[in-house]
């Protein structure tokens, strides 16, 4: 953004056009894509226009210098379905959300998993029924159950096959499913968690790696924009 020679920062006008978004989360993003040359970013629906962002970096940067140095990387979005908010089914479940009872985390026990499972937001009506638009909370826990189904059911059809069950019943059922399915994960967290100077040496090996390949791109750009190289 270019200001007009009487304006300042501090004008309201261009305090209104300023987002701080804009100077911060798509720019490091971009740049953590870009340094390393990434061809290929998997990401959720929700993160598809930063991506966008990052190849109109790639294209103004290799067409201003007159070069290929940058890679624009392509989309993957994720079949994963979205997960919400326990207690406010209407929103995405977060780990910055301020309450803990919204979420359920992979180093959760099976203790907390229930707990949250069970405090879940739902509704008065007796009995399951899947209708997302009138019932969201009941809907979320269909929709997360289906997320672990071995069988591979859609929440439409789970819904249909738990339709008139009570709502703890299904609460159990969901609880029951994700502590089975998270179970291996979170030992295998536990363990690698256990073995530190283990984790020690493999961070060690990645930042080496990460900062070699960030070196290689650095000398690409500055050989494109005439800095000359790296010292």
């Amino acid at each position: 953004m270019q200001l007009s020679d009487n304006a300042t920062m501090d004008d309201p006008a261009v305090k209104k056009s300023l987002k701080h978004g804009l100077f911060s989360y798509p720019i490091l993003q971009a740049a953590d894509v870009l340094i390393h040359r990434a061809t290929h970013v998997p990401v959720g629906e929700d993160q598809r226009q930063h991506l966008e962002f990052s190849r109109e970096c790639v294209t103004n940067f290799n067409s201003t210098y007159k070069t290929d140095c940058l890679v624009a990387p392509k989309t993957l979005i994720s079949s994963a379905r979205r997960v919400m908010s326990l207690t406010k089914p209407q929103q995405k479940m977060s780990k910055s959300d301020p309450s803990s009872k919204s979420r359920i985390l992979i180093t959760d026990s099976p203790e907390e998993i229930r707990k949250r499972i069970r405090g879940a937001t739902t509704d008065s009506i007796e009995g399951v029924t899947y209708d997302p638009e009138n019932r969201p909370g009941v809907a979320n826990l269909i929709e997360i159950l289906s997320g672990f189904d071995a069988q591979k059911r859609t929440a439409s059809q789970l819904g249909v096959e738990l339709q008139g069950s009570k709502i703890l019943d299904l609460k159990n059922l969901l609880a029951q499913a994700v502590c089975d399915e998270l179970a291996e994960v979170r030992d295998r967290y536990q363990f690698y968690l256990s073995q530190k100077d283990q984790l020690r040496e493999y961070a060690a090996v990645g930042n080496q790696k990460a900062a070699e390949s960030a070196r290689r791109t650095m000398e690409l750009v500055n050989e494109a924009v005439g800095l000359g190289p790296l010292r």
